[in-house]
């Protein structure tokens, strides 16, 4: 059975959609675009610079454009290689782009079974470009071909009065109901709830789901990380364009996959040195297991749903990945290893300090001078 080695988050520059919804991040930042961006490196590079023997082992490798993942047409090729090098691969989709999924579905068998969907359910969109059946259909598409599959929903304020008919939905065409995300709030620096709902009655609002992804996503929303994480060494941020690689979220680069793909990438554990107000992504990142002393549900429980029927989400070699940890295939640091982190971390912020001294010193000698 294959177990995570490393979690790669990959962010493709595309920053447009076939959707517009009041909630997406990229509406919030004013950064819609119609540009799709053409990868200027060959899926066989990507996959050379990606590769099992460069990594360490099989990772799970999440591919999510800053609009729909799927309108470039760049993108299937690359993943379709990477399953070829034996990693699983998660891809994030609205699932309106029914002639994309036709393609997949056309795949062979061993790559699927190692593909995983998370479809985004933008009720309200669909609705009222009337989707919804060619939303499901797609999903339907995916799951027979033997892919897996989550379908979780945005709780926003303008849907909570449509519940009722989103869950009924939910029943009619999966025989059980969607998971529930958090809408969060980008321009705020707390990386807030997005909601006019304080936090205790915007989970009684969306409990009512019964969805382990948002109840374990309100567990940590809003708290600071101190523990000692991995995210830099056991996960990474990557830039699929540029190549760029970095930590985590707002962290600091540690190598370029394109910049000799020979050798192994330079990583490096964030520590206690995380800059975020809280770790928003946790439910992927914290539930691998890049905070070994933190108790969390396996991902697999996350994202996996049993229906009416007897079926689920997630077939069993993707359940089984999904349910192994981070810390079963990576060796914890050392005692000296953390302190040298945490030395240069304080190295670090006096070095910052000292230039901007230097700097407010500066200008009292130019307006002294003036």
């Amino acid at each position: 059975m294959d177990k995570i080695k490393r979690f790669i988050d990959c962010y493709i520059p595309t920053e447009t959609c076939n959707l517009r919804c009041h909630y997406c991040y990229i509406t919030q930042k004013r950064k819609f675009n119609t540009k799709l961006v053409a990868l200027s490196h060959t899926p066989e590079e990507i996959r050379k610079a990606l590769s099992r023997n460069r990594l360490g082992g099989v990772c799970l490798i999440n591919m999510c454009a800053g609009g729909e993942t799927l309108l470039s047409h760049d993108i299937l090729p690359v993943i379709q290689k990477l399953l070829c090098e034996g990693h699983y691969v998660s891809v994030v989709t609205n699932g309106t782009l029914t002639q994309r999924f036709h393609e997949i579905a056309g795949w062979p068998e061993e790559l699927l079974r190692h593909l995983f969907f998370k479809f985004s359910f933008h009720y309200l969109e669909l609705k009222r470009r009337e989707w919804i059946d060619k939303f499901f259909e797609n999903v339907y598409s995916v799951r027979d071909a033997g892919a897996s599959f989550t379908v979780e929903i945005t709780p926003s304020d303008e849907l909570i009065p449509y519940i009722d008919e989103v869950k009924k939905t939910c029943y009619e065409y999966l025989g059980t109901l969607c998971h529930v995300t958090i809408a969060r709030d980008d321009r705020t620096d707390g990386i807030d709830i997005l909601s006019c709902h304080p936090l205790d009655e915007y989970k009684k609002i969306w409990g009512q789901f019964v969805s382990p992804l948002f109840d374990f996503k309100t567990t940590i929303f809003y708290k600071k990380r101190k523990e000692f994480c991995y995210a830099g060494d056991w996960s990474l941020n990557l830039n699929l364009e540029t190549g760029r690689v970095a930590q985590c979220y707002r962290c600091k680069e540690l190598d370029n996959i394109y910049r000799s793909p020979d050798e192994l990438l330079r990583v490096g554990a964030v520590g206690y040195n995380c800059p975020l107000p809280h770790c928003y992504n946790g439910h992927a990142l914290i539930a691998l297991g890049v905070i070994p002393e933190l108790e969390a549900p396996t991902y697999a429980e996350e994202r996996n749903r049993i229906c009416i029927d007897g079926t689920e989400w997630l077939q069993p070699e993707m359940k089984a990945f999904m349910s192994s940890k981070l810390y079963e295939s990576n060796k914890e640091y050392s005692k000296l290893r953390k302190m040298m982190i945490i030395l240069k971390s304080r190295v670090a912020r006096v070095s910052v300090l000292k230039t901007r001294v230097w700097e407010i010193l500066r200008r009292i000698k130019i307006w002294q001078q003036d």
